[in-house]
């Protein structure tokens, strides 16, 4: 039988507070489970607005512990009713020492149970993208996780520009890498149909990837949707989404398609490790 996931990626736009926005998405969550989808992802930092946009101190009020916060309980509470897998980005502070905050998505299976966590790697700090100001950089690796619909992996927003960590997902295993990001009209609109689609060919695996859409009050600049699954032979699963309205898409993923693309480009067998010195070096 074939390996049929139906995934889903929500791209919304800002309501006007955390509450709203939460049971916004606990809606859509729904709706995709009628539809059959198996796993969803939610946008970056899926409850705020983006605010990096701006650097201003009241907004630490959006972290929470992960996963013993409020919002990850009830994500828990929300893969149970849906029987799906969430992938849920989410502002964190480190339980361990108060002041230390994240950029954060927790991986939760479809019987509600927590898996953990990736926190984003590569922290930007350029004008609308104030991040550094918000957000130390992740310190886990590259995990992946194995879930009902297989084994995920996360990489956000800004990590997508560096396509060291997109390889380390998928020599970790990874079958389909989320990518939720908050990435305003103009700056690298350009580069949003390459770099992603570029992960999926280069490591053999699904890709789903979120930008939000509209625009929001601490930012000039209007987000450009243009959300979609692409496959591991970079052709894109279904229609793009909008790059001005809010959406739900559901696409059926044929996690057997990464089996025949790996045995055709064999891009793993034939990486030169030994050769890669200069990569990591000081």
């Amino acid at each position: 039988m074939p390996r049929i996931v139906r995934g889903a990626l929500l791209q919304a736009s800002w309501t006007g507070d955390k509450e709203s926005m939460i049971r916004k998405h606990e809606g859509y969550a729904h709706e995709a489970a009628k539809q059959g989808a198996q796993v969803m992802l939610f946008q970056e930092l899926f409850y705020g607005p983006y605010f990096c946009q701006v650097q201003d101190p009241q907004y630490y009020s959006y972290t929470e512990h992960i996963p013993d916060g409020p919002t990850t309980k009830r994500m828990q509470d929300l893969a149970r009713q849906t029987g799906m897998v969430l992938v849920v980005p989410m502002y964190e502070e480190d339980s361990k020492a108060a002041g230390i905050y994240y950029n954060t998505a927790a991986v939760i299976d479809a019987d509600g149970s927590y898996l953990g966590k990736y926190r984003k790697t590569h922290i930007p700090h350029v004008k609308g993208f104030w991040e550094k100001f918000y957000f130390r950089p992740g310190n886990m690796g590259y995990p992946v996780f194995e879930t009902a619909v297989g084994k995920v992996g996360v990489y956000i927003c800004y990590d997508r520009h560096f396509p060291e960590g997109a390889r380390a997902l998928g020599l970790n295993g990874a079958e389909i890498v989320f990518i939720p990001s908050a990435t305003s009209r103009g700056l690298s609109e350009y580069l949003w149909r390459v770099e992603q689609v570029s992960h999926a060919l280069a490591n053999g695996y699904y890709v789903g990837t979120i930008n939000r859409v509209g625009k929001e009050p601490l930012g000039d600049d209007d987000f450009y949707g243009q959300s979609y699954f692409v496959d591991p032979r970079g052709q894109f699963v279904g229609e793009v989404g909008s790059a001005h309205d809010e959406e739900l898409l559901v696409r059926d993923l044929d996690l057997d398609r990464i089996a025949e693309v790996r045995q055709v480009w064999q891009f793993y067998r034939d990486r030169r490790p030994d050769q890669y010195g200069d990569l990591v070096a000081p």
